[in-house]
């Protein structure tokens, strides 16, 4: 007979299935999903979790007429399998291959591509309001996870769509975690219905009831409505009633027949209807059910022990662990230090600290900007926040950076994490925009460790300076500390680690060490390169750069960010401004005006020409002119004072 998988190619086969065929096929699509994110890595405990639900909508609604909106969109890997792409599923999240998430471009059955948390109800909304004013027919339905819709713009949007009375779907998939366990009162209300087998039952038994009684007359129908309204509101949620939903649930998640009965009642019903799903995060592999918050996105693993693969086991702690190591350090040394993170405690290394300074530890579910204005706020009353944030989540909480933390130069400090290139989450996620939006900010400061020790200084320095401090760092392992001796972290200076007669290498954190190991390969062509470590993206060391200019040496700047707008775009500035005896010739690297594709990070830098190789290629290219093995000019870059103290001064 064959896997059953197999004979389906679209959604449309789904409908000629019977209920025991969709269990089989649902059995067959999580071994499906478990071998696959073995091998590539991916999105395993929330995929698990949504088989059968994923199963329901395509039986009930008609993709891609019918619009399927997956909120974040991290869930969709049923979606994608019974939608025409299970023979590239094993490209999964590789350099090529298909998207972990949800991507029009892929796909005519992807309504929307998602990445971020609480926006599908929004663009639901837009598209249901798109289909009345132009007098077409069809269903839009948004999935929704509980942790994403105590965002404040899923409450924005919940509220403009029981306003305006359209017709539109909202499933919400209750598996009480998002990334980390949901906080908040809106999960804790949540949790009360799914886990009171009351509610559901005397819901049942009502509605059964109900359907009992003879039709008689006007009257009797009447009072059959009421009093089937009357016991809604005394076992159900009224929030959703009373902004204007239609609530049915709780419905059993991993029920098909059920959840097909209750999308279709949704469905028949017209206006905002949202439809209440429990479900079981990791369901069917035990690893995932029993710590769902280790597999919500994992790497390559073994599929009898759950225990990750380490291709290249990690000799040096990740960024992350030495950021959070730190500040539990340093939060034991100040009582003013308070930690902030989004639903992500253990992706931005706070586990620790929430157990040991549990008052001063703030998990404010999926609400960036709340994070950010609570940390202005306790910033404002006196205490020292630090706000741990992904970069590509960072981007959520524009405007209080800008209003509520900068224009009153608030000591909030900002680490963040996987800044740059992070891989096979694709465009979505690519960390690389912060340095952009960052740093023409007034009042705010950024900065970048090259590696471990840097970072535990300029955390401290951030700490102790009085004003808003960025300090962005990359996904993975802190390379080895050089031995020899530093510089402080002075405000706004950078730090000549390599000195050089013929070109300067000019980088920002994770590419100081690329430009070290770019400087040795140029030395074996003849070429003395120096390699300046800017450490700061904002302000730019302005004597630094003049002094080179000065020299006129060529300046070649690397940063893992955007070009347009970046750290090396300020210092073509600053040349450029200078009188033209004075201006020295100016080659920026980085990553150019494009959304940066999914594929491994290794790859990913290769492909922009921020490698070893590709850096010592393209400075031989610039000097070509001049003569590669030629000295542009006489004397050194003077290396930095050594000595000098933390804390603020002029550049």
């Amino acid at each position: 007979m064959g896997r059953i998988l197999d004979r389906v190619s679209g959604p449309q086969d789904l409908k000629a299935l019977d209920n025991p065929t969709l269990a089989a096929l649902a059995e067959e699509l999580r071994q499906e999903i478990i071998n696959t994110v073995a091998v590539t890595g991916g999105h395993l405990a929330p995929n698990l979790g949504v088989v059968e639900l994923t199963l329901a909508l395509h039986r009930v609604f008609d993709s891609p007429r019918d619009r399927i909106i997956w909120d974040v969109g991290h869930q969709c890997y049923v979606h994608k399998l019974v939608t025409g792409r299970k023979h590239l599923f094993y490209t999964l999240r590789q350099y090529g291959g298909i998207s972990g998430f949800p991507k029009p471009t892929e796909s005519e059955h992807d309504a929307f591509v998602a990445g971020h948390s609480s926006t599908s109800i929004s663009i639901g909304l837009g598209m249901a309001k798109a289909r009345d004013l132009r007098g077409e027919d069809y269903s839009v339905v948004c999935v929704i996870g509980d942790g994403s819709i105590s965002g404040g713009m899923a409450f924005e949007a919940l509220n403009h769509a029981g306003h305006l009375k359209t017709d539109l779907i909202v499933v919400l998939n209750d598996n009480e975690m998002s990334i980390s366990p949901n906080v908040g009162a809106l999960a804790s209300c949540l949790t009360r219905i799914r886990l009171n087998p009351g509610v559901v039952r005397v819901k049942e038994d009502i509605e059964e009831l109900i359907r009992r009684i003879p039709a008689i007359g006007s009257t009797m129908s009447d009072l059959v409505t009421r009093v089937k309204g009357s016991i809604k509101y005394l076992v159900v949620p009224t929030m959703f009633e009373e902004l204007g939903f239609t609530y049915i649930g709780p419905v059993k998640g991993h029920d098909i027949p059920g959840l097909t009965r209750s999308l279709s009642d949704a469905r028949r019903r017209g206006g905002p209807v949202l439809v209440h799903v429990a479900t079981t995060k990791g369901k069917g592999y035990e690893h995932a059910e029993s710590n769902p918050e280790r597999f919500h996105s994992v790497g390559p693993f073994e599929l009898k022990s759950g225990d990750l693969i380490e291709l290249s086991p990690p000799s040096e702690p990740t960024f992350t662990q030495v950021f959070g190591e730190t500040l539990v350090g340093l939060a034991g040394e100040s009582e003013d230090i308070v930690a902030i993170t989004a639903a992500m405690t253990a992706g931005t290394g706070l586990e620790r600290f929430a157990v040991e300074f549990p008052e001063r530890f703030f998990d404010v579910g999926i609400a960036e900007s709340h994070a950010v204005a609570l940390a202005a706020g306790l910033a404002k009353a006196g205490l020292r926040p630090v706000v741990a944030v992904y970069s590509t989540f960072l981007q959520r909480a524009y405007d209080q950076i800008m209003h509520d933390v900068c224009i009153l130069g608030l000591p909030v400090v900002f680490a963040i994490d996987r800044a740059g290139i992070v891989g096979e989450d694709g465009q979505t996620h690519q960390g690389i925009f912060d340095i952009c939006f960052l740093r023409h900010i007034p009042n705010m400061t950024v900065l970048a460790p090259r590696d471990r020790e840097e970072l535990t200084a300029m955390l401290k320095f951030a700490l102790s300076f009085d004003g808003p401090v960025a300090i962005r760092y990359p996904k993975g392992t802190s390379p080895q500390p050089r031995r020899e001796q530093r510089a402080p972290i002075v405000y706004g200076r950078a730090e000549t680690i390599i000195n050089g007669t013929d070109v300067v290498l000019i980088s920002l954190g994770s590419m100081t060490p690329v430009a070290e190991a770019a400087a040795s390969r140029l030395a074996e062509s003849g070429v003395s390169c120096a390699v300046v470590d800017a450490r700061f993206a904002s302000p730019i060391d302005r004597k630094t750069i003049l002094d080179i200019a000065a020299r006129r040496m060529p300046i070649v700047t690397l940063e893992e960010g955007c070009i347009e707008g970046g750290m090396g775009s300020a210092i073509a500035q600053i040349i450029a401004q200078l009188p033209g005896s004075k201006k020295a010739r100016v080659l920026n690297l980085g990553i150019p005006r494009v959304f940066v594709e999914h594929g491994s990070r290794d790859r990913l830098l290769r492909e922009f020409g921020l490698d070893p190789e590709s850096v010592a290629a393209r400075v031989l290219e610039l000097l070509a002119p001049l003569g590669a093995t030629a000295p542009v000019h006489e004397g050194l870059l003077p290396l930095q004072a050594k000595g000098e103290e933390v804390g603020q001064g002029t550049s």
